[in-house]
């Protein structure tokens, strides 16, 4: 079992770039902070921030986000789940949404087993974007890649002139089903350590 997760990686990060041709960018520095960290899957010290200069993205890192059942797992294993709370600090006269959010990582699942991987996220004091629920059955044991679009009329932009933390909830289950005892795990990495979540932006001025 262990060999598998360390052949998976446990490295998580997520990549915020811009919505495709965006004119109205802001040139000004943005720069993002972790305000808050919760959740088992991202316990104090396995995650961080970092900003792109050119406002193309920015990037949370984690380092224990797995869940697993089998072999070696802790009943309360078979649910990981993290909450973020990001401050976007946005250049005077934009505001942002979140246009797309493209989720990958790595699973291996024996013959009978199911995981399933679930995200939303929301602009503080705006509604919640819809949960998205992604399944993934066994056997299996490869990447995974889900992607969750929001159409252009249903964006909700943060309010001009605020503020607001981006909140960020994820979260990931594994169902041994009629496996028995079987090792599978699901994480949100891909094996080669690369880039695992993107969160689109769609700026506009304000």
């Amino acid at each position: 079992m262990l060999s598998m997760i360390a052949a998976a990686g446990m490295a998580l990060s997520i990549v915020v770039t811009p919505a495709a041709a965006q004119d109205d960018r802001p040139t000004e520095r943005v720069t993002v902070d972790v305000v808050t960290v919760n959740g088992s899957g991202c316990p104090s010290g396995t995650a961080a921030v970092a900003t792109a200069t050119d406002n193309t993205a920015f990037t949370v890192t984690y380092s224990d986000y797995i869940a697993q059942v089998g072999q070696g797992a802790n009943p309360t294993d078979l649910r990981k789940n993290c909450q973020l709370s990001l401050r976007v600090h946005i250049p005077s006269g934009f505001t942002y949404a979140i246009a797309q959010a493209d989720y990958r990582g790595f699973a291996h699942l024996a013959r009978g087993a199911e995981a399933k991987q679930q995200a939303s996220y929301y602009i503080q004091g705006t509604s919640p974007t819809r949960r998205s629920s992604h399944p993934i059955a066994g056997p299996y044991s490869d990447n995974w890649q889900f992607t969750d679009r929001t159409e252009m009329a249903e964006l909700v932009y943060a309010p001009c002139g605020e503020e607001r933390n981006l909140n960020i909830n994820t979260e990931l289950r594994v169902n041994a089903g009629s496996s028995g005892g079987a090792s599978s795990f699901v994480t949100m990495d891909s094996t080669d350590g690369s880039a695992s979540t993107e969160y689109h932006f769609s700026w506009k001025r304000c």
